[in-house]
């Protein structure tokens, strides 16, 4: 018998970082640390799946050798993020705060590695909210020639931008390219068109941005403050 379409499937519970935390009482402890700290973070987390990587003897002395992380349908700052893999080698950790049962303290700034993915849908109503709208509008103003924006897709490997013209009833649409530069991300509708850069916070660097699987992907790094 074939599994139910994924709109009729019941919501998966979220799962516990603590779930895939392997090395002891310590490490599962460091781990509920970190899914608390990470939730406090972020408006939303629907699954999440942390390795933690090192003893619990070097954890002791406030020592983690690197960590693991991956989890869908992410709401952080009101950006809906699809995806989200990451990876970081050696934190400073503070053991105290989670003897009392409260988010990891981190004693250094740190720098992350990884992927996150974004779908059509979640980057429309992404830019539908009050946080970004200004943004999503200035996209469609410097793409398109119009504002505000109507709203995007992702059709397997091609992203496309929509607006309506004065007096239009169907809005416009057109196909925008993408590619990282410069440390951010570029959106140009063909060769020798105006295009559009996306701000870029100044702890965040991409590396790379393609679409593809009705995902848009962006790797690079990023430094993350205590």
């Amino acid at each position: 018998m074939s599994d139910p379409p994924a709109s009729d499937r019941p919501p998966e519970a979220p799962q516990s970082a603590a779930d895939a935390a392997p090395g002891g009482p310590v490490m599962s402890l460091l781990a509920r640390g970190l899914e608390l700290w990470l939730r406090q973070q972020c408006e939303a987390i629907e699954r999440l799946e942390i390795r933690l990587e090192g003893s619990g003897l070097r954890l002791l002395r406030g020592r983690l050798d690197g960590v693991r992380l991956r989890a869908r349908r992410v709401v952080y700052q009101a950006i809906e993020i699809e995806e989200v893999e990451l990876r970081c080698d050696g934190i400073q950790v503070r053991l105290g705060s989670l003897v009392r049962n409260q988010a990891v303290q981190l004693e250094q700034p740190f720098r992350i590695q990884g992927l996150v993915s974004f779908s059509g849908e979640g980057l429309s109503r992404s830019f539908s909210t009050p946080a970004w709208r200004s943004l999503g509008d200035g996209l469609a103003d410097d793409l398109l020639g119009l504002t505000p924006l109507a709203g995007l897709r992702i059709s397997e490997d091609r992203l496309l931008l929509r607006a309506f013209a004065s007096g239009d009833r169907e809005p416009v649409e057109r196909e925008v390219a993408v590619r990282a530069d410069g440390g951010t991300v570029e959106l140009r509708c063909a060769e020798g068109d105006p295009y559009a850069r996306l701000p870029m916070d100044p702890n965040i660097r991409i590396e790379r941005a393609e679409l593809g699987a009705g995902l848009l992907h962006l790797e690079g790094e990023a430094r993350v403050s205590p």
